[in-house]
C-alpha cells in the first residue's frame, strides 16, 4: 500500500447516545497507539485535535423524544466543515468518536469533496444497526440513530439538520453485520435501494464475497468510499466497549478480512471510528481491537511474516 497522508480528527462527541462515555472515545484511541500505529506502516499521520461543536440556539421540535437536539445539530456543523476542509487537505481524514451521530457530520462533508472531484460518493456501513430512523419516527430519540436517513435525504431533516449540499444516493450504501432494526427502518429499508447484508447472509454466504462484490461496484463508478465501523458490528464478546451490544456480531478474523480487502482495494477515502465507550471497555481491549482494525486497513497484516508451508 502507498504512504497516505492521514488526518486524525477528536469528535468527543456524546449527544446522539443514550449512555455517557463516548467523548471519551477519541482519547482512548489515542491512548492505544493510533498514531504511532499508523506511522509504523510508512503513513504521515496528524493529530489535528479536537472537533468542538459549534454553538446553537436551543430547538424545539413535534417529537417530544428527541435528546439533545440543537446540541447535535451544533455539532453536526462543526464535523461537516472540518470532514470537508480534511478531505481537501489530506489522503485519509480519520474520524474518532464519539457516538454515530458524528456521521451527520463526516459524510456530508466528505460527499462535498467527492462531488467536487467529479466522483460519487459510496459508504460502507459496518454496524449492528441501520441508523435509518428520521426525526420523526425515533421513538428513543437518540440522533445516533439518524445520520442514513439524513444522508440520503429523507424528509424532516429540513430546517433542523445542516443542509445538504451533497446527498449521497441510497444504492451507493452497503450495511454489513446488521443484526438489530427497528420497524420503522425495516420500511424504509424495503423502500430505497440500499444494500443490506445482515449476519444471516454473513453466516450463510461468508463476509467476502458481499464486501468484494461492493468494491467491485464502486471502483466500477470511481467512486470514493467512506468505510463508518462501529464498535458494535463486532460481537460483544471480543470488543465490550459499547453502549450498545448485540450477541452475534462479527468475530475478530471476519472483521480483519474486511479491513484487509478494503486495504487491498484501495478505494477508502474517508473512516469513522464511533461508538467507542471507553467507560464499558475492559482495559482498553475494545481500544486496541479497534485501533488493530485501523492499521489492517491501512496496509498492516495480522501475521506480518512469511507465509509458511505445512
Amino acid at each position: 500500500m502507498k504512504a497516505l497522508t492521514c488526518a486524525l480528527i477528536g469528535i468527543p462527541l456524546q449527544t446522539g447516545a443514550s449512555q455517557p462515555g463516548c467523548l471519551m472515545g477519541p482519547d482512548a484511541f489515542r491512548t492505544a497507539g493510533l498514531e504511532a500505529s499508523l506511522s509504523e506502516l510508512g503513513h504521515a499521520v496528524s493529530d489535528w485535535g479536537n472537533v468542538q461543536a459549534d454553538a446553537i440556539a436551543p430547538m424545539t421540535h413535534p417529537n417530544r423524544a428527541l435528546r439533545n437536539l440543537a446540541e447535535t445539530v451544533g455539532w453536526a456543523q462543526a464535523i461537516d466543515k472540518t470532514a470537508y476542509d480534511a478531505a481537501n487537505q489530506v489522503d485519509m481524514p480519520i474520524f474518532l468518536g464519539g457516538d454515530h451521530s458524528l456521521s451527520i457530520g463526516t459524510v456530508p462533508g466528505v460527499a462535498r469533496h467527492a462531488q467536487e472531484q467529479g466522483r460519487p460518493l459510496f459508504v460502507l456501513w459496518l454496524d449492528a444497526h441501520p441508523d435509518f430512523h428520521t426525526l420523526t419516527t425515533t421513538r428513543s430519540g437518540n440522533l445516533h440513530g439518524t445520520p442514513v436517513a439524513y444522508f440520503i435525504g429523507l424528509e424532516s431533516f429540513d430546517g433542523v439538520y445542516p443542509p445538504l449540499s451533497a446527498r449521497v444516493r441510497p444504492e451507493h450504501i452497503c450495511m454489513i453485520g446488521i443484526r438489530s432494526v427497528d420497524e420503522a427502518e425495516n420500511r424504509f429499508l424495503h423502500e430505497n435501494p440500499i444494500i443490506v447484508h445482515d449476519m444471516r447472509t454473513l453466516d450463510e454466504h461468508g463476509i467476502a464475497a458481499p464486501v468484494r462484490a461492493f468494491l467491485e461496484t464502486v471502483a466500477a463508478a470511481n467512486g470514493a468510499l467512506h468505510v463508518s465501523l462501529d464498535v458494535d458490528f463486532l460481537d460483544p464478546d471480543i470488543a465490550p466497549g459499547v453502549g450498545t451490544t448485540v450477541p452475534g456480531g462479527a468475530t475478530f478474523r471476519e472483521a480483519h478480512l474486511v479491513m484487509e480487502l478494503l486495504c487491498d482495494s484501495g478505494l477508502v477515502t474517508s473512516l469513522d471510528l464511533v461508538e467507542l465507550n471507553p467507560f464499558l471497555d475492559e482495559r482498553g481491549r475494545t481500544a486496541r481491537l479497534m485501533v488493530d482494525l485501523c492499521a489492517s486497513l491501512l496496509g498492516r497484516k495480522v501475521l506480518d511474516r512469511p507465509t509458511r508451508r505445512y
